[in-house]
């Protein structure tokens, strides 16, 4: 007993991982060493008497004088009688007041000198004491742990606190990004102009014997998808020196100047580690133009570029330090960022040309499973205008689909289902017969026809009225041009074709059914004809109003720009434009209109023929064409 009443109490350390689990122990304990004795208790009184008599036949029994002796147990209120014939106990539970009972007894006692009731008290213990104590002790403990978990938390936030202006950079001493450059194809220019970088890093003698100084900042410049950050991941696994990567939105935050203090404590760990590297991913995120936008711009961004600018060149220098960054939009980037001695170089990461593509499909198809009928080269040529990234897309969309068919080895039919659905989207159930469904033909047919008949157009690759997701009914797909998409340079004559194309699929509504029968089908065709249109005139000069650029892309007043765009010519000019713009469309929609009405039978034939099979390749289609009328050179079928 006094053992359990001096039990200290729990001690809770702060510095444990395990503190719940610890107070949960304590709870416990002291729930059992409360519970104990009151567990045993019962259990030793019924194994020192199994009888059991009541209170009134004790009474009874005291005046006729047959008990011998009664111990008399306050606690428990209950009393262990012996009778003057037995030798055993008997348990009476008592009442909480017995007065009558003592006073049988002292009567007894009284008249009968010879024959006296022995009368003893005796406390089994005072159990409801200790049960308090261990009680008040847990709960001591419970607010003592609470209290140190608090401490804890507070601690750590206030350690988080201190920490807050610290750079989030990830930092490897030798990065192991298990990419290196023979991983990384379609940009071999941009991989030669890199390797220089590397080299610089593992030799530098070679260039600083000639005086040649290492450069300060690379800025990767392309659109999503060509590679930047695996270039990035490429000079980490080639150099083998420190490397810090970190993305530029995570130097700014609500608070004025945390963003600065960030790019101070990265630029320090650089300096200890130096020579290294620092990849600054999405750098447009920081290094906006300042002052940009309507009424200024972020205080808190401007204040980050102004730490990074005076950091990469400022009154310090920080040699043996490069910083790689990689960016979408050069255009909205601060000049002060621009200028050589921050970023000496820009290195642009363009779109892949053919040689490009057929080497990105060689790295993607490595570890892909591709029957003999695959033909890379033909891949490569069916897919310009394709980033790196769409093409392992497009490889990866066509396993999928070839494990969902159930079949051994991509074939071509999943990669040719693959491209399409990476350019134009998900193939949907195709339509029943119906008139939606002729008309769609006919609209299709339209444009397929156009293609393959004009002469500065691109070839046709496939027709088609399987809908597919977002709208589309059908549609008829040229294989572009691998020159004008490389260079970008478009003649007038290609443009025209292009916009009498678009009208196509209207002529062929209009000529077969009707004005009264003209659907909304063409609404995305009339945007691009505007489009195109309108640029012939105000941007690129192919108009009678001569060489002249009236309109600049690009306006926009959140980047620094101005609030509404100016206009560079009068009203006049402006109505001049207007007109010369419908009268391009015109031009082409009739074109469009008398070629479909002049070979109104091959339309219906070509038409029967898709309705038939819902996809006509090109080749076929310049076949059937061929009969009727004679084809570009380029179209003529081989």
């Amino acid at each position: 007993m006094s053992q359990k009443r001096n039990t200290p109490a729990p001690k809770v350390k702060p510095n444990s991982q395990n503190l719940k689990w610890r107070v949960m122990a304590y709870l416990i304990g002291g729930w059992l060493m409360a519970a104990g004795p009151t567990l045993v208790t019962p259990a030793l009184a019924q194994s020192q008497s199994n009888q059991q008599m009541s209170y009134s036949e004790l009474l009874a029994q005291i005046e006729a004088r047959k008990v011998k002796r009664v111990i008399i147990d306050p606690d428990k209120q209950v009393a262990k009688v012996q009778l003057a014939d037995a030798n055993q106990y008997e348990n009476v539970v008592l009442l909480e007041r017995n007065p009558e009972l003592l006073q049988k007894i002292r009567e007894v006692n009284t008249t009968n000198s010879r024959e006296q009731i022995q009368l003893e008290f005796q406390s089994s213990g005072d159990y409801k004491g200790a049960v308090g104590l261990v009680a008040n002790l847990l709960l001591i403990g419970f607010l003592i742990g609470g209290l140190v978990m608090l401490l804890r938390r507070s601690s750590q936030v206030g350690n988080q606190a201190m920490n807050f202006g610290k750079s989030r950079a990830r930092f490897s001493m030798e990065a192991k990004t298990g990419v290196m450059f023979d991983d990384v194809a379609g940009i071999e220019e941009a991989k030669e102009e890199l390797q220089e970088v590397v080299t610089f890093l593992k030799k530098p003698e070679r260039f600083t014997a000639l005086g040649a100084k290492i450069p300060k900042g690379v800025l990767l410049v392309g659109a999503p998808g060509t590679g930047k950050t695996l270039l990035a991941k490429a000079i980490a696994g080639e150099a083998g020196v420190p490397f810090f990567s970190i993305s530029g939105s995570e130097f700014v935050e609500m608070f004025v100047g945390v963003g600065a203090s960030r790019v101070r404590d990265l630029f320090k760990k650089a300096k200890e580690n130096a020579p290294c590297i620092i990849f600054i991913d999405e750098i447009d995120a920081v290094g906006r133009q300042r002052g940009a936008g309507i009424g200024g711009g972020n205080d808190e961004r401007e204040q980050t570029l102004n730490q990074l600018l005076t950091e990469m060149d400022g009154f310090e220098g920080n040699s043996g330090i490069i910083i790689v960054a990689a960016t979408n939009r050069p255009d909205v980037l601060d000049m002060a960022l621009l200028r050589p001695g921050r970023f000496d170089r820009q290195v642009v990461v363009d779109l892949p040309t053919y040689n490009g593509r057929l080497g990105i499909l060689r790295v993607h198809a490595r570890n892909k499973k591709l029957s003999d009928e695959v033909s890379l080269e033909a891949i490569a040529r069916r897919t310009p205008g394709f980033s790196g990234a769409d093409l392992a897309n497009m490889l990866n969309e066509a396993a999928i689909l070839t494990a969902r068919r159930r079949k051994d080895a991509i074939t071509q039919s999943e990669v040719e289902d693959a491209i399409d659905r990476v350019s134009i989207g998900l193939s949907l159930n195709p339509l029943l017969d119906s008139k939606k469904k002729r008309l769609i033909a006919y609209h299709e047919v339209g444009h397929a026809l156009l293609m393959t008949v004009l002469k500065n157009s691109d070839p046709l690759n496939k027709v088609t009225i399987i809908p597919r997701s977002g709208g589309i009914g059908g549609f008829a797909q040229q294989i572009p041009n691998e020159d004008m998409v490389d260079s970008g340079l478009r003649t007038r004559a290609w443009i025209v074709d292009l916009i009498t194309i678009a009208l196509g699929g209207r002529a062929a509504e209009q000529e077969v059914f009707g004005d009264a029968e003209v659907t909304m089908g063409a609404s995305s065709d009339l945007q691009m004809v505007s489009k195109l249109a309108r640029e012939m005139v105000t941007r690129f000069g192919m108009s009678e109003l001569g060489p002249l650029a009236l309109e600049i892309p690009n306006n926009e007043v959140f980047l620094g720009r101005d609030w509404m765009p100016r206009s560079e010519y009068s009203e006049d000019v402006a109505t001049k434009i207007d007109r010369h713009v419908r009268t391009i469309a015109l031009e082409c929609y009739e074109k469009a209109r008398q070629i479909i009405r002049e070979n109104r039978p091959l339309l219906d034939r070509l038409v029967d023929l898709l309705l038939e099979r819902e996809t006509v390749d090109g080749e076929e289609f310049r076949q059937i064409v061929s009969q009727y009328v004679a084809l570009p050179e380029k179209h003529l079928v081989k």
